[in-house]
């Protein structure tokens, strides 16, 4: 059974028999039914038990075929395991209605499921996590069998030209050695990043406490609104904003200050990057700002201090946390960005930190090396899943770094 027959079992066969078992169970769940009894539940409870015993047997049924055929079993065939997931939905249903009574604890058994589907979405969570990190460890390990780690972080030249020929099995002596130097990448990517964020943060910061600390109630409910507008505009149209209207702004304008500038260089997509994550920033600081008590606020009126002063001396402080959180949010947002580098700054892995100047990040190289015709196994292909495992430990640094921010901040204004 493949996903569309589950999806299909779902829709036409397990929905509407749960539905019909929430709607007996429920009518039956009447105190005129049973003499005038008190039930044990209020009759929605009810109603809930028999849709879970109608949906769930036939879709533990429906997922655990679906796991084994993943696992190359084939289990039955599938109009046998579609028939027998229909029969047991009926056979649950058929269960729940004569186990509606008034002694039933339909809300215990129901929270009980509530709860343990709460325990299984955590521990499948952290189950995900682990396989994303060992799908790209696995084989970071491979490409670093082949390349030296020490040459890989300190490397200055990137240029895996020739790596093809070895995956192919063919003659590479006489032939220039591929180089993975990542620093090039790294420095891209950062400088990049780097231009965006001084861009977001400010803009984003100084617009969170205009809206949350000066502006009236019909203003923010526009201004809000119309700023997290600019998180929709998907980032391909950012990109050729970028290629199309900031950087022959950017060359014309270093033209007229007699400075050199690429067509494709880092500032463009800086700036535009920076413009796509400003509502990652001002709409989580403005949560921020205006969760922190009012108390505090009119403790500092009443100090004599003026509104600059309480957001500066009392407000920033004590929304700290979250706005460290808002700033590693558009942070990543930023180092995940592709489409707009590969459209602006090209693909030329540049060793720089000139913003003029042509670059390419880590998450454009990646792209490049898994979208190209390379064999999986060839060094050019497993490099990608070097840089990611390389920033993948970066980022979860920084993660521990704000972690830390984060806990010292609180527990200092709780």
């Amino acid at each position: 059974m493949n996903f569309s027959q589950i999806a299909q079992l779902l829709v036409l066969g397990m929905a509407p028999l749960g539905a019909g078992g929430y709607a007996l169970c429920r009518a039956k769940a009447r105190p005129e039914r049973f003499g005038g009894a008190k039930f044990h539940s209020p009759s929605w409870y009810y109603g809930w038990y028999g849709f879970l015993w109608a949906f769930l047997p036939p879709l533990l049924l429906a997922v655990a075929s679906w796991v084994m055929r993943l696992a190359g079993l084939r289990p039955a065939p599938d109009w046998v395991l579609m028939a027998l997931a229909m029969g047991l939905g009926l056979a649950g249903l058929i269960y729940a209605l004569r186990s509606v009574n008034p002694e039933l604890r339909a809300r215990n058994s129901v929270e009980g499921v509530i709860h343990w589907t709460l325990r299984l979405s955590s521990v499948l969570s952290i189950l995900i996590t682990v396989g994303i990190v060992s799908s790209v460890l696995f084989e970071a390990l491979q490409f670093f069998s082949q390349v030296s780690l020490w040459e890989f972080l300190t490397g200055t030249a990137w240029s895996p030209g020739t790596a093809f020929l070895g995956a192919a099995g063919r003659e590479t002596e006489g032939v220039a050695k591929p180089l993975f130097g990542s620093v090039p990448l790294f420095a891209g990517t950062f400088l990049i990043t780097a231009i965006s964020l001084l861009v977001a943060v400010p803009i984003g910061l100084f617009a969170a406490i205009f809206l949350s600390e000066y502006a009236s109630l019909p203003m923010r409910r526009i201004f809000k609104p119309a700023l997290e507008i600019l998180a929709g505009i998907p980032s391909v149209v950012y990109g050729f904003f970028a290629a199309i209207t900031v950087s022959p702004w950017v060359v014309n304008t270093a033209q007229a200050l007699g400075v050199r500038a690429d067509y494709t260089n880092a500032l463009s997509p800086g700036l535009v990057m920076g413009v796509m994550i400003i509502p990652f920033v001002s709409s989580l600081s403005d949560d921020v700002l205006n969760a922190v008590p009012m108390s505090m606020r009119e403790g500092s009126y009443a100090l004599g201090a003026t509104t600059s002063e309480t957001i500066r001396r009392v407000l920033l402080p004590a929304a700290l946390p979250g706005i460290v959180a808002a700033v590693l949010l558009a942070f990543s947002r930023a180092v995940g960005e592709t489409m707009i580098v590969v459209m602006a700054a090209g693909l030329r892995p540049n060793l720089t930190w000139n913003p003029l100047e042509g670059v390419t990040t880590v998450t454009v190289r990646i792209v490049d090396a898994l979208v190209g015709d390379q064999a999986f196994d060839s060094l050019e292909t497993l490099s990608a899943f070097g840089l990611g495992l390389v920033l993948l430990v970066f980022t979860l640094i920084l993660n521990v770094i704000s972690a830390y921010i984060i806990r010292r901040f609180r527990q200092k204004y709780e």
